[in-house]
């Protein structure tokens, strides 16, 4: 009798069916949102190198393109050739101004050409740095801890869903600005919000329905991510992830030796 006690004491219950399959769409959604952590900390930076080098590098490029559009009006003035002439007419086009040009250049140029700033870092005067907009480690670790917490793929229902997508854009925008302070208060403010719902258990179709959508969510972040590390700002970060500056700088001397030869081209085009 009392083994048979003892037997029955140690009995554990059956697993249900679909505990299983719950334990995998969790792992799930949280293995997706660390990715989606990770691309949208990638987005950013390439969004900030990118501001970066146009405010650094795009006064090069403009000169380049207006010394190349001097120098082939020269030689279509000395030769005469139609096809010379097509040339420096398209050469011409590439440097007109066009409308949003001072917002693309973040101030360093306008229609009317570039700003002082610009031809001063052109001879190699001190210039105004480019503004920086680079989180700092603790405005990090503040957006992952609010993106583990208030990922609206966590949610079930769609209003909490909508809620946590309202607090996340806001949660962004302020990552990509670097502002730390607000992150801190969005953080308050979570806290003293309603508290995530608690995940019940739900049937097996639509928890099938749940991975299959994750999946997909994690498929339209691989491409994401590619196009991102496939662009040309985001090939060049990741040339040099941990000192973007030395980068910007090489190139910055690539392009000034660039800009120096073609003003030769040109002295002796026109001398």
């Amino acid at each position: 009798m009392a083994a048979a006690e003892d037997a029955v004491a140690v009995e554990e219950p059956a697993e249900r069916p679909e505990a299983r399959l719950e334990r995998a769409v969790r792992a799930a959604e949280q293995a997706l949102i660390e990715y989606e952590i990770a691309v949208e900390t990638f987005r950013v930076e390439v969004d900030n190198f990118s501001r970066l080098h146009h405010q650094k590098l795009g006064p090069m490029y403009t000169r380049l393109d207006e010394l190349d559009a001097r120098i082939a009006e020269a030689v279509a003035a000395r030769t005469g050739d139609p096809e010379d002439i097509r040339k420096a007419d398209e050469a011409r086009a590439r440097v007109m101004p066009m409308p949003g040009v001072e917002e693309l250049f973040h101030g360093w140029m306008d229609g009317e050409g570039l700003f002082p700033e610009a031809a001063a870092m052109l001879t190699d005067q001190p210039v105004r740095p480019p503004q920086r907009v680079r989180p700092s480690d603790e405005a990090r670790k503040l957006y992952r801890e609010l993106a583990r917490k208030a990922h609206p793929d966590l949610a079930q229902e769609e209003a909490e869903r909508a809620r946590r997508e309202e607090f996340i854009t806001r949660v962004n925008a302020a990552y990509a600005r670097g502002d730390e302070a607000l992150l801190r208060e969005l953080a308050e403010e979570w806290a003293a919000g309603p508290a995530p719902k608690e995940l019940g258990p739900t049937p097996s179709d639509e928890l099938y329905a749940r991975l299959e959508w994750l999946a997909q969510r994690k498929e339209m972040l691989t491409l994401v991510a590619k196009d991102l590390e496939e662009s040309a700002i985001g090939a060049m970060l990741r040339l040099a992830p941990d000192d973007p500056d030395r980068l910007l700088d090489e190139i910055a001397e690539q392009l000034l030796a660039q800009v120096a030869a073609r003003e030769a081209e040109l002295a002796a085009l026109l001398g």
